[in-house]
């Protein structure tokens, strides 16, 4: 009996909602009921068409937020520009996915892309820093991201070519800023065509990236001098073991090789130095390659400031080229994803104190190299490689270092009770 009689209230409760249903036009939602009704699509504004509305005249442009989009630095322009001759840049960002030259874990291929990806909440709208107090974007120079070089992953030696070949192609380019006042016009003072030209910041890869990179700033600059953050020497003359000209070539040797061509200068600088050693035999033919050497423990004894000054009087007034292994702050809990990580490396923060003190050298290019995002956890060691090419970016178009400054600001006079 009871159930009938739940059955018979059940139908009751039906046909009364039926009942006021159909009194209220089959608004459910009708405010009086004390909710709010949901958007019909029939009530978006028309068009000027007479149609629906677009999603241009509703929402506007298609934004690409800090998640979407193609994949380029900081959502920059990307352009081909190997074979689009027609772009324009004062700065380009360069991909050299590279990594076939490793003397211990491959992966540095992916470091362009996962340097990319790091930059995804970075964009040239919202680039002011209060370290810099500047937004490098917004210094009158054209930066653009150029893509990737797409190197043989098979021939050593047809990769290192096809790199010295793109680098130079972009090196050869008209900068797109004309004002004589620009930062580009340090690449005039020493360009052996008198000329100015644009500047590269080349995302590896491996190191060894670095060999085509100054066979191609020789050709227009000469000898250049090296400002070199790593863990490691890379100025071995060739691996152990029995070896041909073309294994001579890796991502520890390439600094011997390049001095061997001579197109460096004898001032150039290591900084952040721990790897172990043969001996004091390796250290003196690091100096014969024309190397000055910064350790990494070097920062507790003499701070950042003296490792600042040190850089800056080792270049001097040279041509510099700056190359950032990102094993220079790999400690594993740092940066891990590197292909030789090395514990007790300098911390981001310091790397980037250090980068800071730099601004104001003849700096004629840059990389960051070495990130293998196969050994990274959220993307720790990308969006720390990121953050670096954004100081590249504020380095390369500042003509002296930031003031330091403080942020505190005075506390507020306590208005006085009513």
């Amino acid at each position: 009996m009871s159930g009938l009689a739940s059955l018979t209230g059940l139908l009751l409760l039906l046909a009364n909602i039926s009942h006021v249903y159909s009194h209220r036009g089959g608004d459910l939602h009708n405010h009086e009921s004390g909710q709010v009704p949901l958007v019909d699509v029939q009530d978006f504004a028309k068009s000027s068409s007479g149609g629906p509305q677009t999603w241009l005249e509703k929402y506007g442009p298609q934004i690409d937020q800090s998640f979407s989009g193609p994949l380029s630095f900081a959502h920059l322009p990307y352009s081909r520009c190997l074979e689009d001759e027609s772009a324009e840049f004062d700065i380009a960002l360069l991909g050299m996915p590279f990594d076939t030259a490793v003397t211990y874990r491959p992966g540095a291929r992916f470091g362009p892309y996962a340097i990319r990806s790091g930059s995804r909440r970075q964009r040239d709208t919202r680039g002011y820093t209060l370290a810099w107090k500047v937004n490098p974007y917004e210094l009158g120079s054209k930066i653009i991201d150029c893509g990737d070089v797409p190197v043989n992953p098979f021939d050593n030696a047809l990769a290192v070519d096809q790199m010295e070949v793109a680098y130079s192609t972009l090196l050869a380019r008209s900068p797109a800023s004309e004002d004589p006042k620009s930062a580009g016009a340090v690449t005039q003072k020493f360009a052996k065509d008198g000329k100015k030209h644009p500047r590269i910041v080349s995302l590896g890869g491996d190191h060894t990236i670095v060999l085509p990179i100054l066979r191609s700033l020789h050709k227009v600059y000469g000898p250049v001098s090296v400002i070199h953050f790593d863990a490691h020497l890379d100025t071995w003359a060739s691996y152990p073991g029995p070896s041909s000209p073309q294994s001579r070539v890796t991502h520890g040797t390439f600094f011997y090789l390049a001095a061997e061509e001579g197109l460096m200068t004898n001032t150039s600088i290591h900084a952040g130095i721990r790897t172990k050693l043969a001996g004091p035999a390796d250290i003196e033919n690091d100096q014969e390659v024309g190397f000055q050497l910064i350790s990494t423990d070097d920062i507790d004894d003499y701070g950042v400031a003296e490792i600042i000054k040190r850089i800056r009087a080792r270049v001097g007034n040279s041509p510099v080229y700056l190359s950032l292994d990102i094993d220079v702050i790999a400690d594993p809990g740092l940066a891990p994803a590197t292909g030789t990580p090395e514990a007790g490396g300098w911390t981001t923060r310091e790397v980037k104190r250090i980068i800071r003190g730099l601004a104001g050298l003849n700096f004629v290019g840059a990389d960051i190299v070495e990130v293998a995002p196969a050994y990274d956890n959220a993307e720790i060691t990308g969006i720390a490689a990121a953050d670096i090419v954004h100081d590249f970016l504020s380095m390369l178009l500042s003509t002296e270092p930031p003031t330091p400054h403080s942020t505190w600001t005075k506390p507020a006079k306590h208005r006085e009770e009513l």
